[in-house]
Formats: structure tokens, C-alpha cells, sequence
């Protein structure tokens, strides 16, 4: 059975202790417009292009409205190399949309409505203070039926497999089932993060399904190249085309991007990395911070990996990834 809005919040309000339907001044949006600004994003790949194997050629998540002229931003992989962009509107409505930005190093993604979305847009709100235990919201497209509790369950650096690096990730629990680019919100329903992926170990080193999210404090800082520049124009790190695992203090060899340095100097699956540039290497973080600090995109990356046949030190020539993916399509 459906239940109605007015009693699906006081349940929200009985399990989180927040109470998030009356705002603070009558002029304020209520939690129903508020959540009007969580809308879906629909991308369309090419079957040729870099990410089309892992991610998929239709992507379909959420993302979220912060101006009154369309800007949605999301989390990067639902538009990364997309040909055309779609945004979700109640009743089956779409428009279309178009890309504005994608930046690796945040994960962030930014799509522009091409026609009104009459919705009201969300406020930015602050998650430098959010906290372990603290109460949040998490909200997917869909309406009030998508919003879920949770907690703040850690902060701390996240490392992904493909080369990404995000300090004070939130990690909530329990898992929302449609994380990607929803919504974490705070009581005031300002918006705290954008969801990323879905995690098992939401606390370090104990089993505990939930997500992570990129802070939104990430995004402020580089909003304005982002919307000028389609990303952020900060220092253009080496890129290898390394997706590892660590495994018990070891950093393995997942795979290898086609066409992409480490390809090119030798590296397969099942190598180890040892070191870079002669630092020992025992953690993902470990090993992009000391590949980072080699320079910007070119700098050569001297490694040393094990091999079946023992350990061998090879060169990487780095690259930046934006030329590597396919992107010409979008800014």
C-alpha cells in the first residue's frame, strides 16, 4: 500500500530523530520541493568507448538540481563518455540535457537542462561538519518512497581501483540500494554529498554494507572552473592505467587499460607493485600519492613489479587520462 507523504515523514522522523517536513520559515521550501530538486540522469555511450566494457553503454542514476536554471550535478560515471544526456522527471517526463563538465580527480559530473525543469533547486550545505553517528537522508529519484535514514558510519580517505584518490569520503550505512548520484542530506534537506558507489565496509575493517559518497565541500571549490573549463584546471596528474587491488599490505595488478602506459611498458595481471620510484609501495594510496608526486601527466614513473619471473623495474610514460577516454564529444 502506498503510504501517504505526511505519514511516510513522521516514520522517517520516529527512525532518525530529525524532523524535516516543517522548515524553519514559511518562505523556506518544504521536504516535498526539496526533494522535486532529486531528479534522474539517463546517458547514452558508445559501444567504442573507453568505459564501455565496465560501465555500460545506458546508464541510468540520479542527480541533483542546485540552480534555477537546470544545472544538475551528479556523480561522474553516469555521463562519462556519454553522446547525449537525459534528465528524469516525474510522470515519465524527460528533457534533454547537456554535459558541462566531468572531473576525475572529485568524480563529479555536471549536466545542464536544455529546456525549464520548473523544480526548486537544492541549497549546498556543509559536510566538513558531518561527523561518525551523525543522522542523515539519503534520497535517489523516485520521491519521498526513495528516501532512506542512515548514519554517518566513517570518514576517511577512500582509494578506488581506477586511480582515484578522495580524502574524508563519507561512508553511510545502512546501504541505499540506488546510490549513484543520490543525495545526502541534512536536516535542513541542504545537501551534504553525491552518492558514488556501494561498499562493504562502511566501517574499516568489519563487514557493514553501505555507501560512499563525495562531500559536496569537493565540488564548491572548483564549481567555477567546471562550468568555464568542463573541469577542473588544477594540476594535471600522471596517469598510468593501473586498476589494482590491495590484498594483506600488497598492491596487485587487477588489470590494465588498453592502449594505456602501463600496457605499453610490460605490466599485466597478477603483477605486484613494489615500488615507485624506489619508495616501497603497501597500500593503493601508497602508490598513487607517490606516483602524484612525481609531477604533472607526462612525468616518467619508474616502478618495480613481481613478476612470476621475479621483480623487474620498468618506466611508465604517464599520460592524462582526459586524452586517453574519448571524449570528443563533450567539452
Amino acid at each position: 500500500m502506498r503510504i501517504p507523504e505526511f505519514a511516510y515523514l513522521r516514520i522517517v522522523w520516529i527512525l532518525t530523530g530529525i524532523w524535516v517536513c516543517a522548515p524553519a520559515h514559511a518562505e523556506e521550501p518544504g521536504f516535498g520541493e526539496v526533494l522535486s530538486a532529486v531528479v534522474g540522469v539517463r546517458a547514452q555511450i558508445p559501444e567504442d568507448a573507453r568505459t564501455a566494457e565496465a560501465l555500460g553503454t545506458e546508464r541510468v542514476g540520479s542527480g541533483i538540481v542546485i540552480d534555477e536554471n537546470g544545472l544538475v550535478v551528479t556523480i561522474g560515471y553516469l555521463i562519462l563518455e556519454a553522446t547525449s544526456v537525459e534528465i528524469l522527471l516525474p510522470n515519465d517526463v524527460t528533457t534533454p540535457g547537456r554535459i558541462v563538465a566531468y572531473d576525475h580527480d572529485t568524480g563529479f559530473g555536471l549536466v545542464r537542462a536544455r529546456t525549464a525543469l520548473g523544480v526548486h533547486a537544492m541549497s549546498l550545505g556543509n559536510s566538513q561538519k558531518l561527523a561518525e553517528s551523525d543522522q542523515v537522508l539519503v534520497a535517489s529519484f523516485g520521491g519521498v518512497e526513495t528516501v532512506r535514514p542512515a548514519k554517518v558510519a566513517s570518514r576517511r580517505v577512500f582509494a578506488g581501483y581506477w586511480e582515484y584518490l578522495l580524502d574524508n569520503a563519507i561512508f553511510t550505512a545502512p546501504a541505499h540500494p540506488v546510490f549513484g548520484g543520490a543525495a545526502l542530506l541534512d536536516s535542513d534537506g541542504s545537501l551534504l554529498g553525491v552518492g558514488s558507489l556501494a561498499v562493504s565496509d562502511a566501517i574499516p575493517g568489519h563487514y557493514m554494507p553501505g555507501n560512499m559518497f563525495v562531500p559536496i565541500e569537493r565540488f564548491l571549490p572548483i564549481m567555477g572552473d567546471l562550468l568555464a573549463h568542463g573541469r577542473s584546471t588544477g594540476k594535471r596528474r600522471p596517469w598510468l592505467g593501473v586498476y589494482s587491488e590491495e590484498v594483506s599490505g600488497r598492491v596487485f595488478v587487477r588489470r590494465v587499460a588498453d592502449g594505456g602506459p602501463a600496457a605499453a611498458a610490460g605490466v599485466e595481471s597478477g603483477d605486484v607493485i613494489l615500488t615507485v620510484s624506489d619508495k616501497p609501495i603497501r597500500s593503493m594510496e601508497d602508490f598513487y600519492r607517490n606516483v602524484w608526486a612525481l609531477g604533472d601527466a607526462g612525468v616518467a614513473v619508474p616502478i618495480t613489479i613481481l613478476k612470476d619471473s621475479g621483480p623487474t623495474r620498468v618506466t611508465l610514460k604517464s599520460v592524462d587520462r582526459y586524452q586517453w577516454l574519448k571524449l570528443g564529444h563533450q567539452r
